[in-house]
């Protein structure tokens, strides 16, 4: 391996009864990019957040080498002066204030006692030419895109003089062309001399652009592969990420029987009073029972907006159309009312809209279905102990109790208590939203194993996904939405990613 700039020896971190990281050895060749990437839980975060003085010198043991250099960082100011910037998945900008603000909050431009507001604005467009985004500085942050957010926390980063820059799950909420871009800008750092680790649970993305990849597996590190060796391609990741082989990850079902129609909706059409333009126009679609119907379109082709108006409409879009419920027309103005209907509504958003993050696992899968629970209005507490540990048993939610905060479970857990939420109302029709999203490839396995077993139990599943090998793997029919429209339906037979896309940029 060539001179490296960082090694971490013997990383060992503990919380109270766990040990997150066990005598982890992590190295980083210089100008590389280094790839880090496990399951969910597996400690990369941790092992990061040791690195950057987020875990502070002597809360963990172990030894951390920054060229050569011993070091005992016990805040993140500490790595940042030693050229370590870390950026994570949710984005630390602040929205009201402007992009010059936010590159160097904290880390102002001074003359003399005061700031430099022209120098400011002045090296904040020089820094937002290295990372070629092409905004006014005085633009503020909450009216750009999350790919230009991206890119002005890396502006961030590199205003700092950062030697080595450290991004979690960067492309997790980006769209194709914004996660290319962002690849192909550190594929030019890397030629401006900026060292980079980069975590993801995109596989094809680590295969693309890693240089090395380092696997952590509970806690420890599992083996580190040289791409230009061809260690590193898709099986043998999952294999070391797992633990086994897992030769087909879209699992498939023995029996695909499909009953009447359970869900349809006519001519629905919906318009944003906020935005002042329609998002949807004229669209027809249906599920039959024990179906798995995939929803694939582009980013803002409208189709969680199709979710949410027909999930009893939360946002306040003025609608118009039909929907049916097992042949009997329904209007749904409130989520209840959906519920009460069987149609639930699996968010996208799991940490903002999907789950209560400060409480426990059995108060956050009772929550959306308390008079279940309750006697007179008050919770049962042991029979939501008892229903909570029925679901942590079938979806194999991987908590010591359930009484334990969902904040501190891993991404790929917390989708599972997201989706025992919704199945604890016992919807006929489950609408799951971006349902994989940030979450490993093990944990993928076992929410599309849960699918499987859902529909052959005679559920039905309105799928929507970014991934269009997920929707070809999982679905049995594809409804196509672009620019608000249904732009085409496919059976799965018939169904590729040249046709999807055809059909998704018309």
């Amino acid at each position: 391996m060539d001179t490296p700039i960082l090694e971490m020896k013997d990383i060992t971190k503990e919380f109270p009864g766990v040990k997150a990281l066990s005598n982890v050895s992590f190295r980083v060749a210089e100008n590389e990019i280094h790839c880090l990437v496990g399951e969910n839980g597996a400690g990369k975060s941790t092992l990061m957040k040791v690195l950057s003085g987020v875990y502070p010198h002597g809360s963990y043991t172990g030894e951390i080498l920054f060229n050569g250099v011993p070091q005992k960082f016990s805040s993140i100011r500490d790595s940042e002066k030693a050229g370590i910037a870390i950026i994570y998945q949710e984005l630390a900008l602040v929205a009201e204030m402007t992009v010059y603000e936010n590159i160097f909050l904290g880390n102002e431009v001074k003359k003399g006692l005061r700031i430099d507001w022209n120098e400011t604005i002045k090296r904040a467009g020089d820094v937002l030419k290295k990372v070629r985004l092409n905004v006014n500085p005085a633009t503020r942050v909450k009216d750009l895109g999350v790919g230009k957010q991206q890119l002005v926390e890396i502006a961030k980063a590199l205003s700092k003089d950062v030697k080595l820059l450290i991004l979690d799950e960067p492309t997790a909420a980006l769209n194709e062309d914004d996660s290319e871009n962002l690849l192909n800008l550190l594929r030019e750092l890397k030629q401006q001399g900026v060292t980079s680790i980069l975590i993801s649970h995109k596989l094809k993305e680590v295969i693309e652009i890693a240089d090395t990849v380092t696997v952590l597996r509970d806690g420890k590190t599992i083996s580190t592969l040289d791409a230009k060796k061809g260690e590193v391609s898709e099986s043998i990741l999952i294999k070391n990420m797992v633990g086994r082989e897992i030769n087909n990850i879209y699992p498939k079902r023995e029996k695909k029987e499909f009953g009447e129609i359970v869900l349809e909706v006519r001519n629905w059409n919906a318009y944003n009073p906020v935005l002042g333009r329609t998002i949807l126009r004229g669209v027809n679609f249906n599920v039959r029972r024990g179906e798995i119907v995939g929803i694939a379109g582009l980013m803002g082709s409208g189709r969680t907006e199709l979710a949410l108006s027909i999930f009893g409409n939360p946002i306040g879009y003025q609608i118009q159309g039909e929907i049916f419920v097992k042949n009997s027309r329904k209007h749904f103005g409130h989520p209840s009312d959906a519920i009460h209907s069987g149609v639930a509504y699996v968010t996208e958003d799991r940490k903002g809209n999907g789950l209560v993050l400060i409480q426990d696992v059995k108060q956050n899968i009772t929550l959306a279905n308390l008079r279940e629970i309750s006697n007179r209005m008050v919770v049962d507490e042991n029979l939501e102990v008892k229903v909570a540990n029925e679901y942590k048993s079938s979806l194999n939610i991987k908590t010591p109790t359930v009484e334990q905060i969902v904040v501190k479970l891993s991404g790929g857990n917390q989708q599972k208590v997201s989706v025992a939420k919704w199945l604890f109302v016992k919807p006929d029709v489950l609408i799951l939203d971006e349902p994989t999203r940030g979450i490993d490839v093990g944990a993928k396995f076992e929410i599309y194993t849960i699918m499987n077993r859902l529909v052959s139990q005679g559920m039905s599943i309105i799928m929507i996904s970014s991934e269009l090998t997920e929707i070809l793997g999982m679905s049995d029919r594809v409804y196509i939405v672009s620019a608000g429209r249904i732009a085409g339906e496919l059976p799965i037979e018939e169904a590729t990613q040249e046709k999807i896309m055809q059909m998704a940029t018309n």
